[in-house]
């Protein structure tokens, strides 16, 4: 491509000509000094490329059709183009094992100048009788980027009546991107699941809040470390059902910076999330083995590492571009967009990777911890015991919630229990700000409770079962 400028001089008096060598096929034109208008370009099954006149029949079934507007002639010329190309490269390899480019082919479109942001986009259109069941998405080449690659952004895929549109912003090489279809979820369950998130992370979004001002304005005394850093984790959990709320919203805006950025600040406190669960497992296992007070520089280290372990992971994925627009299909052919990793293997691998590590460590300190509230016997009498189970069980809850237990049913995301562990998996997660909240506002009471009882009766009560209140 980069050879056609040369080519523009050989033409002489002729506006056009064909491009030949070898398999690769194409054809070049001169652009007008004035009154530049649209180029349309068909290409035919036997990869026949050929420039079409403003007259041309729209109706005629062509194997690809490019169609370049007048804004970018127009930019051409302004920024001292003088021609343009459009070059088809057969036997284009393989992305991976999984993955290969629709016909082995890509486009490429040169104007002698860089080319981008532009209204009315260059039309890319295929005209595809049939995909073999696997999914389209129309790709750019990102040659500056590092490492290069195949990239979506600037490009939207449209499919209508058999073909696939590529609608692109600016200049490269294109191409369409086949790969296997994702599980379709039902559109009946989707909505269900999309009501169900909405209603929950609203919830928990307002009782986080609540919960935040609680302990920022109307608290009376010094916090705890472990209130400290349960307040950390309602700030990750704000921040996480806040993101998510407004994720969709940023995606239809059709900007790709806003969408990453978005993408990226929903993975970081998503992760910052897990990381904080974490947390709450080291200073519950810290405080079964009384070791915090022999750590210097505590808090300062937990916060460090609840906050910086996260960014470092986002940090490496905006680096290497893994950020962009996901589509979410149906089986009656809608879908939804959002921003996140459109990979789904380095979705897997980062998230499910990240919180299975984040789930070994704080399923071992819940197990651990659950056994010792359950093997210790209380001296009460057994009137007694009835009160005593149920504030144990309340604590085994609570430690779910704070552990984040429940997030472990992403692992069971497959196969038949798809479906299924959508739903526990949308209701408990979605809701845990709100059950955090009840959780938190009931230790505060019991705290406060325990504490009016001491005063008033001039001594200090004992029990032998485990607490897990971040009061006490």
């Amino acid at each position: 491509m980069n050879d056609i400028t040369a080519l523009v001089e050989m033409l002489g008096n002729y506006t056009s000509a064909e491009i030949s060598s070898g398999d690769i096929k194409g054809v070049i034109t001169k652009l007008a000094e004035k009154e530049q208008g649209s180029i349309s370009v068909s290409v035919t099954t036997k990869n026949e490329v050929k420039i079409l006149d403003e007259n041309y029949d729209s109706e005629t079934k062509y194997s690809k059709l490019v169609r370049i507007p007048k804004e970018a002639s127009r930019m051409a010329v302004k920024r001292n183009g003088s021609f343009a190309a459009v070059v088809v490269f057969p036997g284009v390899r393989q992305v991976d094992s999984g993955r290969t480019f629709l016909n082995n082919e890509m486009i490429g479109i040169e104007m002698g100048t860089a080319i981008s942001n532009l209204s009315k986009t260059i039309d890319i259109q295929y005209n595809v009788t049939d995909k073999n069941g696997l999914n389209a998405t129309c790709v750019s080449w990102d040659g500056k980027g590092k490492p290069e690659k195949w990239i979506t952004d600037g490009c939207e895929t449209n499919e209508k009546n058999g073909s696939i549109t590529c609608q692109c912003s600016h200049l490269t090489f294109f191409a369409i991107l086949m790969s296997p279809v994702r599980q379709n979820i039902s559109a009946s369950d989707f909505r269900a699941l999309t009501y169900i998130t909405s209603v929950g992370c609203g919830m928990s979004l307002f009782f986080l809040a609540v919960a935040l001002f609680m302990h920022c304005l109307i608290r009376k005394g010094k916090a705890s470390d472990a209130t400290k850093i349960l307040i950390n984790l309602f700030v990750a959990m704000f921040t996480l059902n806040l993101s998510f709320l407004v994720n969709e919203s940023v995606a239809n805006l059709r900007i790709f910076g806003a969408c990453v950025a978005m993408a990226a600040t929903m993975h970081y406190t998503m992760l910052a999330t897990f990381t904080w669960f974490f947390m709450e497992a080291i200073h519950l296992y810290f405080n079964l083995w009384k070791l915090p007070a022999e750590i210097k520089h505590y808090l300062t280290k937990v916060y460090v590492a609840g906050w910086g372990t996260p960014a470092v992971v986002v940090t490496g994925l905006l680096a290497s571009q893994n950020y962009g627009y996901v589509v979410i299909q149906t089986d009656n052919g809608s879908s939804s967009k959002m921003c996140w990793i459109p990979d789904a293997a380095v979705h897997q691998g980062v998230n499910i990777g990240y919180y299975a590590i984040v789930f070994l460590f704080t399923f071992a300190v819940f197990i651990t911890t659950v056994r010792q509230i359950v093997t210790i016997k209380p001296k009460e009498e057994k009137a007694q015991n009835v009160s005593s189970i149920k504030a144990n069980s309340l604590s085994i809850i609570g430690l779910v919630l704070l552990l984040g237990i429940t997030w472990a049913f992403a692992f069971f995301s497959y196969g038949p229990l798809l479906v299924p562990s959508y739903y526990i998996f949308t209701i408990l997660n979605s809701f845990q700000g709100f059950f955090l909240f009840i959780y938190y506002y009931n230790s505060r009471k019991r705290a406060t409770g325990d504490s009016n009882a001491a005063g008033s009766s001039g001594s200090t009560a004992t029990s032998n079962t485990v607490r897990t209140s971040p009061y006490q």
